[in-house]
């Protein structure tokens, strides 16, 4: 009788309200436009903030709500997506402990054009959208910042609207999976391991196709020697000829 393959993945235990003075302070300090702040001032920041927790599939906000908190990840994950005219949810983001998300704009907004959805238990940190327009009137090296990022945020939007109506389904399925595990990879004995319940429907919505195609395109890299999966699970054994799936259209 052949042994069961041992899975890779590694328990994840959240305590929602859990977070200590000196985890929330670590948290916020990793976001990219606090992580200049003096400890003083994150202290004040930090002070702003509240805590919740989240069940897997709770959505925190729905696209076309209204825009009233900037959130952090402090715990679990958190997916983005964007509903289309086609009826289809496009997987935007898988976000980690440290990523924001909600508003941004210096000059506020009407309404989310995204849905937040907990994909496993959850804690976020959140702060009113007025209170975040005030830290950045008092700070601008945060402002600044914040208008990067929103740029870059941009630019990154505009590359995925051409990967959808440029790149095959295997193409934007690869490199779908190399920016996760760039993201969320860690080096195993399985290979680049990505430690997460991404399903077959996740990855047809981040990839704007259909889940019988990214079953059939996933089974193709498995055979291939790619990837491997499991449950809740996927490595990547060979970046680099999945990365040679993406240099150009085929």
């Amino acid at each position: 009788m052949t042994p069961r393959r041992k899975s890779p993945v590694e328990p994840e235990y959240i305590e929602p309200h859990m977070c200590s003075l000196d985890s929330r302070l670590d948290i916020l300090s990793k976001v990219p436009f606090f992580a200049s702040l003096p400890a003083e001032a994150l202290r004040e920041v930090n002070s702003l903030f509240r805590e919740r927790g989240f069940e897997p599939g709770e959505t925190i906000f729905f696209a076309g709500g209204p825009v009233q908190r900037l959130y952090v990840v402090a715990a679990g994950k958190v997916k983005v997506m964007r509903h289309t005219f086609t009826g289809h949810d496009v997987l935007i983001d898988i976000l980690v402990p440290g990523d924001f998300f909600g508003s941004l704009s210096p000059h506020g907004e009407d309404y989310h054009p995204n849905t937040a959805q907990a994909q496993t238990m959850a804690c976020a940190l959140s702060i009113d959208a007025d209170e975040f327009r005030q830290i950045m009137a008092a700070y601008p090296s945060v402002a600044i910042t914040v208008l990067d990022i929103v740029s870059e945020r941009l630019k990154e939007a505009q590359e995925m609207v051409r990967q959808l109506s440029a790149f095959t389904a295997e193409q934007r399925i690869a490199f779908a999976l190399l920016k996760l595990a760039e993201k969320l990879g860690t080096e195993q004995d399985v290979g680049l391991l990505i430690q997460m319940p991404l399903s077959r429907e996740d990855l047809a919505a981040m990839t704007g196709t259909t889940i019988e195609t990214a079953s059939r395109v996933v089974s193709q890299l498995q055979k291939e020697g790619l990837i491997r999966t499991g449950r809740q699970w996927l490595s990547i054994l060979d970046k680099e000829g999945l990365a040679e799936l993406t240099e150009a259209p085929q």
